[in-house]
């Protein structure tokens, strides 16, 4: 039986992945253990705003902001920024804080389908289940489902969610703005806010603006297999 259980997690997580590919998820991992946290704090009432868009009815700059602000390379790499993942160990190695080197398909990885913290088990399935999506999801795919269920804010998760939380508009009709200030709060949703920036989202959203501008805009998407 024992020699069964890798075939069977393999079996059980490529059929995940997979069905994924064509079914937009309901929830994800992280949404579940945030409506779990709130409820064993006893706040009943507690839910996640969560209301799936797909990508053509999102506004093109906020997964071209997402993209600039976290992962330029997005397009090419196979789910591994090496060249980020090598500059960030340098880094860490020299006691500078820096932004990770995550990937767009490793953050949907982790949000998906695992859970918050850090261990070698976590990163060992992180990697496990960046592969699976890069192999049997195209780009435009990866990006849908990272716009959708990225949290912007406390239990607020996807375009359409933060869009009407924030603004009481449709994700449709976010600005460039609007959409760089989202991208630039990813790393720390529940720290830095998007609708009410300080100076280090101000800034770090202008310098979004421009590299959405450099990287192409909505050209950029429309090249996305």
């Amino acid at each position: 039986m024992l020699l069964w259980l890798p075939v069977l997690f393999v079996a059980v997580t490529v059929a995940q992945v997979l069905v994924l590919r064509f079914i937009d998820p309901p929830t994800s991992a992280f949404m579940l253990a945030r409506q779990a946290e709130a409820w064993g704090e006893g706040d009943w009432g507690y839910r996640v705003a969560y209301d799936w868009r797909d990508l053509d009815r999102i506004a093109p700059d906020l997964p071209m902001s997402m993209i600039a602000a976290e992962d330029q390379d997005f397009a090419n790499h196979n789910g591994f920024d090496l060249a980020a993942i090598e500059k960030a160990l340098d880094n860490n190695a020299r006691g500078r804080h820096v932004r990770g080197a995550s990937t767009i398909s490793q953050q949907v990885a982790k949000n998906l389908f695992l859970w918050q913290g850090r261990s070698w088990v976590r990163k060992g399935l992180e990697a496990w289940y960046t592969m699976l999506i890069e192999a049997l999801w195209p780009k435009r795919r990866i990006l849908e489902v990272y716009v959708n269920i990225a949290e912007f804010g406390d239990g607020i998760y996807g375009a359409q969610a933060a869009a009407r939380s924030y603004w009481r508009k449709d994700a449709s009709r976010l600005t460039a703005n609007e959409a760089a200030r989202l991208a630039v709060v990813l790393p720390a949703p529940r720290r830095y806010s998007a609708v009410r920036p300080g100076p280090y989202v101000q800034r770090r959203a202008a310098w979004t603006q421009r590299q959405v501008r450099q990287l192409g805009g909505k050209a950029y998407l429309d090249g996305l297999d």
